[in-house]
C-alpha cells in the first residue's frame, strides 16, 4: 500500500517586524505550534511550512485520532 499525500490546513498569522523582517506563525494545537521568518512575506511562509512539515512529521496530523500519543 502506497502512502497518500494528505493536505493539511492550519491557520496562520503573518507580521513585518520592526527591522522589516516578516514573521510567520501557526498553532497546531495549544501549546504546540511553529514559527517561520524571511526578508519576503512568501520566504516566511515557505520557511513556516517546512516547521509545520517536521513538527506534523513527530506529533502527527491535528484532529487524528492517534495523533499526539
Amino acid at each position: 500500500m502506497s502512502a497518500g499525500v494528505r493536505t493539511v490546513h492550519v491557520p496562520y498569522t503573518l507580521e513585518q517586524d520592526e527591522d522589516g523582517v516578516w514573521c510567520a506563525s501557526a498553532q497546531l494545537r495549544p501549546g504546540v505550534g511553529a514559527v517561520g521568518d524571511g526578508e519576503t512575506r512568501e520566504a516566511a511562509l515557505d520557511d513556516l511550512r517546512e516547521a509545520l512539515q517536521a513538527l506534523i512529521a513527530e506529533v502527527g496530523i491535528p484532529g487524528r485520532a492517534d495523533a499526539y500519543a
